[in-house]
């Protein structure tokens, strides 16, 4: 992995898979596909969106050659930088946050005063909502990989809506006649669509 590529990446090349991996797997499976006119598509795995400038096979030497250097771009070990003095050593950044009057007096009177009781709040929404957000995020990863790579393949937009309105069994259904590495990574990518949400107690 490298810095200026921290993803992981997946490559297709004519509707295959042909690599999974880092910056650098991607560029020596591409040097190695003995196919100079397939079509070539590389995918960040965070977003599900192509690659704007994929890696080249040319590139695999020049990062292999990277592989034995230090992470900060040169051959000599990166220097530590000094710790700063105080909270931001913590993460603690300061914002302004605007509430009404009746907001500050609860948060004023809860242990450990506003800065702490927001924080535990904070955390609390995003705990509840991180099981609707991976479906989101996982629903729009998959969707952009589909369209840059299965846009022009029979049934796309029926599965498109079967992927956001939740049908697994109809999207599967949609994607089984696309090609079989194509199929298996939206399926794959949607995977988290399908999670029911958790009830309330």
């Amino acid at each position: 992995m490298y810095p200026v590529f921290p993803s992981r990446y997946t490559a297709f090349a004519d509707g295959r898979l042909v690599a999974r991996g880092s910056y650098a797997d991607i560029a020596r499976a591409l040097a190695a596909v003995d196919r100079p006119d397939a079509s070539v598509l590389v995918f960040d795995d965070a977003t599900g969106a192509p690659v704007d400038a994929p890696p080249r096979p040319e590139h695999a030497a020049l990062l292999a050659r990277m592989s034995g250097e230090a992470a900060c771009g040169g051959p000599a070990p990166c220097a530590a930088p000094r710790p700063s003095p105080g909270r931001p050593r913590l993460g603690v950044v300061a914002r302004e946050v605007t509430l009404l009057p009746r907001h500050w007096d609860w948060l004023a009177a809860q242990p450990g005063g506003a800065s702490a009781a927001l924080r535990r709040l904070v955390e609390q929404a995003r705990k509840a909502a991180e099981p609707a957000d991976e479906r989101r995020r996982a629903g729009e990863r998959s969707y952009k990989f589909m369209s840059a790579i299965a846009g022009h393949q029979p049934g796309f937009e029926e599965a498109a809506r079967a992927l956001f309105v939740g049908e697994r069994a109809r999207f599967e259904a949609l994607t089984a006649a696309w090609p079989a590495d194509v199929a298996a990574h939206a399926r794959e990518l949607a995977a988290p669509c399908w999670r029911a949400p958790l009830s309330n107690p």
